[in-house]
């Protein structure tokens, strides 16, 4: 059996503020540990189930913060930009039984910590198929497109709520529970390891590849903050600009559509300027 952890930092233990994910900031260096404790949790518990392989694919930010030699040795790490698939990023070739999502958070314009979809802003919603979209849920029919169910999925309560609607059969781990956007109760790393760890072992029992969905065509709306973003987006080819704040695709396959998604946002990344946003 071989697990594939997503990685993101926005959902992890003691996570509440900007800073706290911010690559360079003091915040970020304390926070580092306690994202990594989450993710070695899971690991453990997979193991724990009969997993004979686990990888990790960091996908925060910079998609370098995990701390590698706090890992347990049989895990293996992809860390670094960039990469096809992005935050799934080897689910596609073949050899993945299972996938588990550790520290995801809400979508853009949704309720959660630090809630937002591949832009920390800017981004004020983003639906699929006209279903409300996060990343877990993305990611999620990405993964159904390879046979690969969500098996795990860890955060704050908003977004254990939201995979609920994407993978309903997953173990859900809530790590705290969301008071605002940059607020928590939040529980110690000891117990949520601990938590994570049962969850993750019990998940193992949930890696069992299925058959590709084909589930296509896909059509992705975005919503930006400012006019001029979705005039931006306009360059990226099949996007099209829907209203004076929004842009839509429509792609054949989720591996198109999520590789259109990541254009769309760089794009629109690239687009902001400092003051006016």
């Amino acid at each position: 059996m071989k697990i594939l952890i997503s990685a993101d930092m926005e959902g992890a233990t003691g996570v509440t503020w900007p800073a706290d994910v911010l690559p360079g900031t003091p915040q970020w260096e304390r926070c580092r540990s306690m994202f990594t404790s989450d993710v070695n949790a899971a690991a453990l518990g997979f193991f724990d189930g009969g997993a004979d392989e686990v990888v990790v694919n960091e996908a925060h930010w910079t998609m370098r913060n995990l701390l590698l030699e706090h890992l347990d040795d049989r895990v293996e790490m992809l860390t670094g930009r960039h990469k096809s698939l992005s935050m799934v990023e080897g689910v596609q070739h073949g050899d993945i039984d299972g996938i588990a999502f550790v520290g995801y958070h809400a979508g853009a314009g949704m309720e959660g910590v630090l809630a937002h979809t591949y832009l920390a802003n800017s981004l004020t919603g983003v639906w699929l198929n006209d279903v409300r979209a996060s990343e877990g849920l993305l990611n999620a029919r990405v993964a159904a497109e390879y046979g690969v169910p969500v098996v795990l999925v860890t955060g704050d309560d908003v977004a254990c709520e939201d995979a609920l609607g994407y993978a309903p059969e997953a173990l859900k781990v809530a790590v705290k529970d969301h008071v605002s956007r940059y607020a928590a109760v939040c529980r110690t790393p000891a117990r949520t390891a601990a938590d994570i760890r049962a969850a993750a072992k019990e998940a193992a029992a949930l890696a069992v590849r299925r058959d590709p969905v084909d589930g296509g065509p896909y059509t992705v709306a975005v919503e930006v903050d400012a006019e001029h973003l979705a005039l931006a987006a306009t360059v990226v080819p099949g996007v099209r600009r829907t209203g004076e704040r929004r842009i839509a695709y429509t792609s054949g396959t989720m591996y198109e559509c999520i590789r259109t998604f990541k254009a769309v946002t760089t794009v629109v990344s690239a687009a902001i300027e400092e003051q006016y946003g």
